[in-house]
């Protein structure tokens, strides 16, 4: 086993890679008996720097998370944690996001390990298509099952928060509502609000193939 890590928080940073600042990369003791380092950039610079540098093969299985908070639905495109398991998928690295249903920093993570273990278990055996990850999100409760899904169809209804700085200066703060609009039994929101762990595979191939007919009679 071997850990790459973000050495801070990288909530929200979605597939952000380093460019225009250094990269750092420090031996971490944090966790006897395994190899492990911290990294100063993002979830993807990690994996980047995992094959390439540290590991300098692409590994068995590439693990991301777990995630405090859910990346179900539309959160999966704002989200570092399977931005990291999408950049495996990148790189040929059979690949497994995962994120429980907990924003709390001392959240509760031990009724998780079976069903992660089970997902894992079927990863080694059965593999992952190719050109596609997969995205678990786990309940903050006791887990019923497991059930492939759809992504859930929803959006944040954001709002804008005004402050003030202690020098009187405005600023905003990023506030907002999640909404979905799927009644649909077979998404991941369905599955978590019964208490199931969601499993849904997720491509990087972002075309619209269903817009490419309509396009086609555009005159240009």
């Amino acid at each position: 086993m071997l850990v790459v890590a973000p050495d801070q928080p990288q909530s929200g940073m979605s597939h952000a890679v380093t460019i225009n600042d250094i990269l750092r990369v420090k031996k971490s003791t944090l966790h006897e008996g395994i190899e492990a380092y911290s990294c100063t950039g993002t979830p993807v610079d990690c994996v980047k720097l995992a094959i390439y540098k540290v590991f300098k093969k692409k590994p068995d299985l590439l693990l991301s998370g777990i995630n405090h908070g859910a990346n179900h639905s539309i959160n999966v495109i704002y989200s570092g944690t399977m931005s990291a398991a999408v950049e495996g998928a990148v790189e040929g690295v059979p690949s497994i996001g995962f994120s429980l249903l907990n924003h709390d920093e001392d959240a509760d993570f031990s009724h998780c390990h079976a069903t992660i273990e089970k997902v894992i278990e079927g990863a080694l055996k059965n593999g992952i298509d190719k050109n596609t990850c997969l995205n678990v999100n786990l309940p903050d409760k006791e887990i019923k099952g497991i059930k492939i899904c759809r992504q859930g169809n929803a959006f944040w209804k954001d709002n804008f928060e005004v402050r003030q700085d202690p020098m009187k200066g405005e600023y905003y703060w990023l506030k907002g509502v999640f909404t979905h609009l799927d009644k649909g039994e077979d998404t991941d929101i369905a599955a978590l609000e019964k208490g199931y762990a969601s499993v849904v595979p997720v491509q990087f191939d972002m075309t619209a193939h269903h817009s490419i007919a309509s396009l086609n009679n555009w005159e240009f």
